[in-house]
């Protein structure tokens, strides 16, 4: 086995690779095109971490200060008002090419040993096909919201969005000439109890019209309970609700304690060096080095010569925190904590047992290692 450190020559031979299904990986052959090489890439490890915040607008109806006096409530929102709570962190871990682990794997003509790979170069296993289940590395995802209008539920328990403006479809011209908010008020409050009046005597079957089937007065009373809440918006106001999540990566490098991100109350996800917003930390803690397999006697065994290299990854804790408050924490294994380890190349290019080996492609772990089936 021998370290490469010059692009121009592993690209050429990788050039040489087989493409796979669904193109996230390839398999790659030796022959007399590539001088009987095979290139590889160890990766680093990054994290993925997708932070989920629930987005809440409050907004006061126009007539708040007159809903004791109407509607018998003192639950109203006096103020708009806006604010974002961290809800969920999720953290993937996947694998990017460490372009100072690149290593070749020579063999003799007639070998009949193959590497399985992905786009990048990094290895995926030796002698076995495999198929990611995704891209290696996943996109940023953002949910939007509907801004600006206000929601409650009807009476089938869905969320309905109220306009806070709505409620004017269903005044009439002495509200709009009239000057006075309590003057207002009462004739709103008028139009409310007329309303509730109204679905009272559909559902008991007492309205002066009355539908001609059960379609046409769960229509009625919809329209009904819409217009209830668009008035009711107008004294109580309105609280909507929405979730929205935002992906970053991260590549630990050493011990410490960096800004990730801020939260914003007014803006949610801000940059780090955005002061509107208060920092999410993220934090890391180096532990131990891995320790090399032993023998039978308990000796760690030595690299073996021309060996196919792989990681031993070490852990580091992560955790995230916002406001005094630990959002998440965990140990999880990185490659760039741990060492380098080998095995024999004789494994794969026996003749009569040839043997496969799977590595884990966020930590260049070996996963699993056997005979091949003949």
């Amino acid at each position: 086995m021998r370290k490469i450190m010059t692009g121009v020559a592993i690209t050429a031979i990788m050039l040489c690779g087989l493409p796979m299904s669904g193109q996230q990986t390839k398999m790659l052959t030796a022959d007399k095109h590539n001088e009987y090489g095979l290139v590889y890439t160890l990766p680093n490890t990054m994290l993925e971490i997708e932070v989920t915040a629930t987005r809440t607008v409050s907004k006061a109806g126009k007539y708040y200060q007159y809903a004791k006096k109407y509607l018998g409530t003192d639950q109203v929102i006096k103020s708009d008002s806006e604010n974002w709570t961290i809800t969920d962190v999720k953290v993937n871990r996947y694998g990017v090419p460490d372009e100072e682990e690149q290593y070749l794997i020579q063999l003799k003509p007639g070998a009949l040993t193959s590497i399985c790979v992905d786009n990048s170069g990094m290895i995926l296993a030796i002698n076995k096909e495999i198929t990611l289940p995704g891209n290696n590395i996943m996109t940023r995802s953002d949910e939007e919201g509907n801004v600006g209008r206000g929601s409650r539920r009807n009476g089938n328990g869905k969320e309905e969005k109220i306009d806070m403006q709505e409620y004017l479809k269903y005044v009439d011209e002495d509200f709009l000439a009239s000057q006075s908010s309590a003057k207002q008020a009462q004739m709103l409050a008028e139009n409310l109890m007329e309303i509730r009046e109204s679905k009272v005597a559909l559902t008991r079957g007492t309205a002066e019209t009355m539908p001609t089937d059960g379609r046409q007065l769960e229509l009625m009373l919809a329209s009904l309970a819409h217009q209830e809440a668009s008035i009711t918006a107008a004294f109580c106001g309105t609280t909507e609700t929405e979730k929205v999540s935002r992906t970053y990566n991260f590549m630990p490098s050493e011990d410490g304690r960096t800004i990730l991100f801020r939260m914003s109350d007014f803006c949610g996800f801000v940059g780090p060096d955005d002061l509107s917003g208060d920092p999410v930390y993220i934090s890391v803690k180096v532990g131990r080095e891995p320790e090399l397999p032993v023998d039978a006697k308990g000796e760690p065994k030595k690299l073996p010569k021309d060996a196919v290299v792989y990681s031993l990854p070490g852990s580091a804790s992560i955790s995230l925190t916002y406001m005094g408050k630990t959002l998440y924490g965990k140990e999880l294994d990185f490659s760039q904590f741990g060492i380098k380890f080998g095995l024999a190349p004789s494994l794969f290019s026996d003749k009569k047992s040839p043997s496969y080996a799977v590595f884990d492609p966020a930590t260049g772990a070996l996963k699993e290692i056997g005979e091949m089936e003949r």
